[in-house]
């Protein structure tokens, strides 16, 4: 009894500080998407390929915001049936990496564009949009479900038992009243397909994005310096030096944002590889929840910030936040005078 009495506790503190840090983030992260995406559905001169490759990023973004109070779990153990075991931990993984697809999507799209800004219009991610968006769901998909069609470890759940082993008798009657298994992620991914997916799937999707950033900034630098080059000729020191500012901001900001979002989930990666493949020994539960609820939620705020620091995105919001305030004002002002009068 004190033994279950011991982990119902150890459970409770768990979920509290599981929803203590992912519910604030999870509600910030899809507020401020549906913002952003209500703005470009409003605004017609943002219905482009460009546009709807941000949208879906957005979309998917939205959908790891209401995951993200059930990331953490995947690495803790619950009295589940194998099937309901299946779809929390499959329909989890499957919205991240639809949001990791589509953001390499997003940083190639525009990475070609740099590249190419007279070909643009030619670009085939321009002419068959259709076809990047729907990779960007489907290969996400298929690969999330191979443990549905058979690549799990069934056989693990199957003699796994979350009753407390404190006598056969109390032993013997919780697997009665529950009737369920222990659900872990070992019993849905194999270590096979966990090493697949962070060294197959996630860790080449971060250098690529990374590789991309640094491309465009390097691109920029060049662009920058031919400019000065031809500002020397008329002497405008004071727009050299406004434009060496803004480069520097800039360079400031991307750091900013891959060490306060992308190192914290790398982190969290290679610190989960050891502590979701440890065969046995105790882990540190805690640390591993709250590197699961940092990482990811960091990683979930990168498409904020891109959507944020586009004007076209956020003026459509702007102006409709000062219309509502507008006629509220407006409201309150004849009912004082109605009042008065």
């Amino acid at each position: 009894m004190a033994v279950e009495m011991r982990n119902v506790s150890g459970n409770n503190v768990e979920a509290q500080l599981i929803y203590a840090i992912t519910l604030p983030v999870s509600c910030a992260i899809i507020l401020i998407n549906l913002l952003i995406i209500l703005g470009i559905i409003c605004n017609r001169q943002l219905h482009s390929s460009q546009n709807y490759f941000f949208l879906s990023l957005l979309v998917a973004d939205l959908c790891t915001g209401v995951a993200l109070p059930f990331i953490p779990w995947m690495g803790l153990n619950r009295p589940l049936s194998f099937s309901s075991c299946l779809l929390v931990h499959i329909f989890p993984n499957f919205l991240f990496l639809a949001f990791l697809f589509n953001l390499v999507l997003v940083h190639y799209e525009r990475y070609r564009s740099i590249m190419s800004p007279l070909k643009r219009g030619q670009l085939w991610l321009h002419r068959w949009f259709v076809l990047p968006l729907l990779a960007v769901w489907m290969l996400p998909l298929l690969f999330a479900l191979l443990p549905a069609f058979g690549w799990n470890n069934k056989a693990i759940h199957d003699r796994n038992e979350c009753c407390p082993i404190t006598n056969s008798t109390a032993h013997s009657n919780c697997i009665a009243l529950s009737g369920e298994r222990c659900c872990t992620y070992r019993s849905v991914f194999p270590n096979a397909f966990i090493y697949l997916e962070v060294y197959g799937l996630l860790a080449p999707a971060i250098l690529s994005i990374a590789a991309m950033t640094c491309r465009v900034l390097w691109i920029t630098r060049e662009q920058l310096r031919h400019i000065q080059r031809l500002q020397r000729a008329v002497a405008n020191r004071k727009c050299r030096r406004r434009m060496e500012m803004r480069y520097a901001c800039c360079v400031a900001a991307v750091s900013l944002a891959f060490l306060t979002c992308w190192v914290p989930y790398i982190v969290y990666t290679h610190v989960g590889m050891e502590f979701l493949l440890r065969q046995g020994g105790k882990s540190n539960r805690t640390g591993h929840i709250v590197l699961s609820c940092v990482g990811i939620g960091g990683t979930a705020v990168v498409p904020l910030f891109l959507g944020l620091a586009n004007r076209e995105y956020t003026d459509p919001v702007k102006k409709l936040f000062c219309r509502l305030w507008h006629r509220h004002g407006q409201s309150v002002q004849m009912d004082t005078s109605l009042r008065f009068s």
